[in-house]
């Protein structure tokens, strides 16, 4: 997708508007930067980020419900990864523009 695809399609603006939402709030910004580099279970991105359990819980909804993050069960264990490679290459030119 390049910027004319923007530009001239209002529905791609639209989903890539809801992508840019999802990732708005800095602790799910956080989320997905953790999973960029590794899967990972609630309790260990909550150990990592230093927040509650329940609401990295709240937070992973709203990026599976997104399509960023989806979740693999096994022997009774949630482990999250990203859904979407690409962010990685998001988080990095995010993480670029901040330390300007």
């Amino acid at each position: 997708m390049t910027a004319a695809t923007l530009r001239a399609d209002a529905d791609r603006a639209a989903h890539a508007a809801e992508i840019i939402k999802a990732l708005g709030h800095p602790l799910r910004l956080r989320i997905v930067a953790v999973l960029c580099e590794t899967d990972e279970h609630v309790t260990g991105l909550a150990d990592q980020l230093g927040a509650k359990q329940s609401i990295v819980s709240q937070q992973l909804r709203i990026l599976r419900m997104q399509g960023l993050v989806d979740v693999v069960r096994e022997n009774g264990h949630a482990t999250y990864r990203l859904a979407e490679p690409r962010l990685r290459q998001l988080v990095q030119c995010i993480e670029g523009c901040s330390i300007h």
